[in-house]
């Protein structure tokens, strides 16, 4: 980011200064087959998530993602430390006494400290208790986001459904995320995250289903026909709270227990030890709750068409990525009496990147 400003002849934001960040080394991309039919050499999608930053860009027919982590930790400045930093090249501001540490690093170095990353993103929004929190989100967008070219390109961003029960005002978090993209010379636009999963999985049936985007601040959900939203949603429940109630329960950091979360837990076998069972305990509840508010939604709307076949769920976003998740949800569906008929329950071809993925066929279908 420091190398673009100096670059551009951009200043950094005055809140973070002085050193410039080490940044890391370009990320794996994935690569999956682009819609030929479609001009897609000025689209671009974001996938602007409480736990990651996803970035979707068509490359000569091959849709390629890149993506950091929306975090930070903040430690004190020593020479040992920044060195550390820089060897390890992760990105980092020095900030009067303190070294602010950010996007993948922050995790890699959390662990390496044993401390909790901080979110510039709380519940899907713009956290107001995080001071440098907009400034952490333009950064990791400034790395991710590619140059401009003379002709603005279109881009889309991912916004969350409005909460249900709830008097959350997304139309701050909206705004200042468009203002900055659009500064940097895109013709940014929002799509909303459910529609975005619809867009990226629901081709075949005609954009016709539910596309459910399960991430770390909440779950969004969107009821689709024929690419037209018919109900839009989302719950104040996801990843995070599963890591904070485990961790609340079993004294382990957030850190581990995500970590645990991620890359070992399998919802199809019994727990092998405490943490394990809390994250059962809590992976059933938001299960409950989401299949409960999901059902509550078509009961209470009057927009729901005569559909002449059943339609999918497709379930994306990290929180679906343990073994056993999907038959875990199906479990809950069958017990709900759902009032709409459901051909399939499956998991989107990738989780982490359907919402970015969505997001650029949004953007293609406008450029």
């Amino acid at each position: 980011m420091a190398k673009k400003s100096q670059e551009t002849g951009k200043q950094l934001p005055e809140e973070i200064h002085d050193t410039p960040p080490h940044t890391l080394e370009p990320p794996t991309l994935q690569e999956t087959a682009a819609e030929p039919e479609i001009d897609t050499r000025n689209a671009v999608g974001v996938d602007i998530g409480t736990s990651k930053i996803v970035f979707a860009v068509n490359d000569r027919g091959k849709m390629r993602f890149l993506s950091q982590r929306n975090a930070f930790i903040q430690v004190d400045y020593s020479k040992f430390t920044e060195g550390i930093l820089k060897q390890n090249q992760i990105n980092y501001y020095n900030v009067g006494d303190s070294l602010l540490v950010y996007g993948d690093g922050a995790e890699t170095f959390a662990k390496m400290l044993n401390m909790e990353t901080r979110r510039p993103m709380k519940k899907g929004l713009l956290n107001p208790k995080e001071a440098k929190a907009l400034d952490i989100i333009k950064g990791i967008l400034d790395d991710l986001t590619p140059p401009v070219p003379l002709a603005a390109p279109q881009l889309c961003f991912s916004i969350p459904g409005v909460p249900k029960n709830a008097e959350t005002d997304i139309i701050y978090h909206e705004a200042i995320l468009n203002r900055h993209l659009e500064e940097k010379g895109y013709n940014s636009k929002s799509i909303n995250e459910g529609l975005a999963v619809v867009f990226s999985e629901l081709e075949k049936e005609n954009f016709s289903g539910f596309g459910v985007s399960m991430g770390g601040g909440m779950c969004n959900v969107c009821l689709s026909f024929l690419s037209v939203p018919l109900i839009s949603f989302s719950i104040n429940k996801g990843g995070d709270y599963i890591d904070d109630a485990v961790s609340s329960v079993t004294s382990e950091v957030n850190t581990r227990v995500r970590h645990i979360k991620e890359n070992e837990l399998d919802l199809s076998r019994p727990p092998a030890n405490d943490i394990e069972d809390a994250l059962h305990i809590y992976y059933d509840d938001l299960i409950k709750t989401l299949v409960k508010a999901m059902k509550e939604s078509i009961d209470q709307t009057s927009k729901i068409p005569n559909m002449d076949r059943p339609v999918p769920i497709v379930l994306s976003g990290g929180t679906v990525k343990p073994r056993g998740f999907k038959e875990r949800f199906e479990t809950y569906l069958n017990r709900a009496n759902f009032p709409i008929k459901i051909s399939e329950v499956r998991i989107s071809k990738d989780p982490l990147t359907a919402t970015a993925r969505g997001s650029l066929m949004a953007a293609m279908y406008e450029s």
